[in-house]
């Protein structure tokens, strides 16, 4: 009989299977070298974390060798889940350490943006080498299609779903984790191949291309060079963009029912109405709060306006104009509530989700209702999910509402400490409520000369921004109660 494994030997088991994979993800970048080989000279810096992750997973991975393995219980999934992410934050780390020309901080801001797909960067892309621009790129592709659900591809479904709903997924596209994978990978890879296609046939080079194709797909926004979109002053790219940025803004439930032509459903879809609802009334808003700015060039602030609107809203961060210091407040008001919605619940996006804003909307329309309606009348409370019509309880309702607030008291705290700093109140709400959506639309503060407790608060706020708030207090709540018990025994 098999011995059987549990507790937090059985979590760093499977951690030691995380970090081969995570090894395996700073040796991707190597493949640039048969394309840019003047970027050899940096190979070390992936070799090295690579090979090492690789050996020191491979260690662990001997605790789980011959050994049955019980389930994950008392929200050790949850627990896995943040674990596994800050070690490939930190991993992937070292080759911008290894380089000599960013700290400690610097490095895992970076790669926290790269994971969490937010795209704030304290890297000059015109100066950085390929092979650095294509590691970010990478970090995006792995953080938007949801880095558990490729590592999990180790692990047996009975518990990769249940990482994968813990990462912030609740649908189940298919049966199990395996068939899931395979279709979010197949529908990923497509549109970004598209993608590039479509950017090259409009003037971008293969390589800036795949990187924003990638970036907008995975509503991050890194781009290849520091003036980002608007480097290239094209209307149709900016349009290929904003039609990538709303798919990676989509639920991958959703995309599911696109690929196979039940359009009706993706149309029905509470969230798809939302961002159509706030498409008309935020983006006229935005044409008529820059239109001075631009000299009375209508066309020019339409073009800007419509831009940034589907940029926040989708918390891709790219940008077409060179800085937002110097617009009016009422336009960074404006992005600064569009940030805070976010995407798509289950989604490459951040923010607060536009499903969870579409019930608390819903929840004014049915409190208001009930008041004006008879008390023996009796409603359930429906809200539309891709075509089908579910059911809303008290429970989800408060929950949604418990969230809300607690993400908004985050906020509250995030732009306060950059006030501290000496900068305004809305430029800290807009760059904070950037950091916290994973949007990574910049006003200036966060940057590579940066104050390190500047950077940190904008790491803290992407990580949990992207994990979402609840699942990391209730992994450091475990910790800290087995710390606890451990001590009192």
């Amino acid at each position: 009989m098999k011995k059987q494994i549990s507790g937090y030997r059985l979590i760093l088991g499977y951690l030691g299977i995380f970090i081969i994979m995570i090894g395996i993800i700073c040796l991707l970048p190597l493949l640039v070298l048969f394309f840019y080989p003047e970027d050899l000279i940096y190979a070390k810096d992936f070799i090295i974390p690579g090979v090492s992750s690789i050996l020191i997973g491979y260690l662990l991975f001997f605790i789980l060798k011959g050994k049955e393995k019980s389930q994950l219980v008392g929200h050790q999934d949850a627990l896995l889940v943040v674990l596994a992410w800050i070690l490939a934050i930190v991993i992937c780390a070292v080759p911008f350490m290894l380089t000599g020309k960013y700290n400690f901080t610097q490095s895992v801001f970076e790669m926290t943006s790269g994971f969490s797909t937010t795209g704030l960067t304290v890297v000059d892309p015109d100066t950085t080498p390929k092979i650095f621009l294509m590691f970010r790129s990478i970090t995006l592709f792995f953080g938007g299609v949801g880095l558990i659900l490729v590592l999990t591809s180790a692990i047996s479904d009975r518990y990769g779903m249940r990482l994968w709903n813990a990462e912030g997924h609740p649908d189940r596209l298919m049966p199990n984790l395996v068939k899931s994978a395979r279709l979010i990978l197949s529908i990923y890879s497509g549109y970004i191949i598209l993608g590039t296609a479509m950017y090259a046939l409009f003037g971008m080079s293969i390589f800036d291309g795949l990187n924003h194709s990638i970036a907008a797909l995975s509503t991050g926004g890194f781009s290849t060079h520091t003036a980002n979109i608007g480097y290239y002053n094209s209307v149709p790219i900016e349009i290929i963009t904003i039609v990538l940025m709303l798919l990676g803004n989509t639920n991958f439930f959703v995309h599911l029912h696109l690929v196979t032509g039940k359009f009706k459903n993706v149309f029905q879809h509470a969230e798809i109405k939302l961002v159509g609802l706030l498409s008309v009334i935020c983006v006229p808003l935005l044409v008529l709060s820059i239109y001075g700015s631009y000299h009375g060039d209508f066309w020019l602030a339409v073009r800007v306006g419509t831009f940034q609107f589907f940029t926040a809203i989708t918390t891709t961060g790219f940008q077409t104009v060179p800085t937002f210091q110097g617009l009016p407040s009422s336009f960074l008001t404006i992005l600064i509530v569009v940030m805070l919605i976010g995407g798509g619940i289950g989604s490459t996006a951040g923010g607060l989700k536009q499903y969870r804003v579409a019930i608390a909307l819903k929840g004014m329309y049915w409190s208001f209702r009930e008041k004006l309606s008879s008390r023996r009348v009796v409603r359930t409370h429906f809200i539309n999910r891709v075509g089908t019509r579910v059911i809303i309880s008290n429970e989800e309702y408060i929950d949604t509402l418990s969230f809300i607030i607690l993400y908004l008291a985050v906020f509250v705290v995030g732009s306060l400490i950059f006030t501290a700093f000496g900068y305004s109140l809305t430029d800290s709400m807009f760059e904070f409520s950037s950091s916290l959506g994973t949007v990574g639309i910049s006003i200036g503060i966060v940057g590579y000369y940066a104050n390190p407790i500047i950077l940190w608060t904008s790491t803290i706020g992407m990580f949990i921004g992207r994990l979402e708030i609840v699942v990391v207090y209730i992994a450091l709540s475990k910790l800290a109660m087995d710390a606890f018990k451990r001590q009192v025994m």
